[in-house]
């Protein structure tokens, strides 16, 4: 009798063990068989199903998209290390602006003015983390108010007008063309989600971003140094941010007022989604792309039948309210755990 009820926890330890795999292997991959499944919805419904599942669609969706899949990794640095930024889409509308100004106005090298384009990125990366980690400053206000700022100065220069001429038609050839089926601008996003990839899994610099957003105090004790590495996410933030006003001019050929709010919040959408999957409760890399793909593959299925212009931004504002809820359960989850 004694020897079946100390066998009883022993069986029962396997078990638990196996439904705790099952359970993280189904929170890791939920939002790629949603992914799939919305994928299988529109492709097979009779409203969508003509022109959804095609070559043509898929490319015209991915080049569209890889703007916003690039802002998302860019946003996802920041936000590893617990800080947001809501002045990245503002950043790459200025250096849209920015460049186009330059090849319209003055005659400016394509190289020279992609480049300012680039550094003018990372140096308001640099202010933006500058003014959180060295005067205290709330990022979610310092950023708000950075985009603000950089809205007015995109009003000023454009005069609210369009930039047309003068772009660089290598720069609309590259953004217009395609690779082996692919719109060139998707391979600089692949790559860049390469490079930021390894960055936060095999560099010590990217586990610090971790162990600062998971415990800011612990990590200084450690003797991580944490605001100099929280500086350098906003710099890099504000970098990648810059090339995506090099892509979104290549693909538009057009530098307009707007203030890069069309594709901040589906940005932040994916990546507060990509925290959901891969590594529930962080955010990554792998997540981010698969989140972007998510709220990209519903709009276009869901425009493609036929809704109105309003399903757009209402499926990207709820998308992200949901994600964001998803991630921070998740996150609240797995730190009780690893405790």
């Amino acid at each position: 009798m004694e020897q079946t009820l100390a066998a009883a926890p022993a069986q029962a330890a396997p078990k638990k063990k196996r439904d705790l795999r099952f359970k993280d292997l189904a929170e890791r991959n939920a939002l790629l068989a949603l992914l799939i499944a919305i994928v299988v919805f529109f492709s097979v419904w009779p409203q969508s199903s003509a022109v959804f599942f095609t070559t043509e669609n898929f490319s015209v969706l991915l080049g569209n998209q890889a703007v916003v899949a690039l802002l998302a990794l860019a946003a996802i640095l920041p936000l590893v290390s617990n800080y947001f930024d809501f002045s990245l889409g503002s950043i790459a509308a200025a250096s849209t602006v920015l460049q186009a100004g330059l090849m319209s106005r003055h005659d400016v090298p394509l190289w020279l003015a992609a480049l300012l384009g680039i550094l003018l990125g990372a140096a308001i990366g640099g202010v933006n983390g500058l003014l959180v980690t060295r005067f205290r400053l709330s990022a979610f206000v310092t950023t708000l108010g950075m985009a603000t700022l950089l809205g007015g100065v995109i009003q000023w220069y454009t005069g609210g007008q369009t930039i047309v001429n003068g772009i660089s038609d290598g720069l609309i050839d590259f953004g217009s063309s395609t690779w082996l089926g692919l719109p060139r601008v998707v391979y600089v996003v692949i790559l860049f989600a390469i490079v930021l990839w390894y960055l936060l899994v095999h560099t010590p610099y990217g586990r610090t971003l971790y162990a600062i957003g998971a415990n800011p105090r612990s990590a200084k004790l450690l003797g991580i140094p944490a605001d100099r590495n929280v500086h350098l996410s906003f710099v890099l933030a504000g970098l990648i941010a810059g090339v995506v006003g090099v892509l979104q001019l290549a693909r538009s050929g057009s530098a307009t007022a707007d203030t890069g709010t069309s594709i901040l919040f589906p940005a932040l959408a994916a990546a507060f989604l990509g925290a959901t999957a891969v590594r529930p409760g962080f955010f990554n890399v792998v997540g981010t792309m698969i989140g972007v793909l998510l709220v990209s593959v519903s709009v276009s299925g869901l425009t493609l039948a036929g809704a109105s212009a309003w399903v757009s931004p209402v499926f990207n504002g709820a998308a992200l309210l949901i994600a964001v809820g998803l991630s921070t359960y998740l996150g609240r989850h797995r730190g009780v755990a690893a405790k």
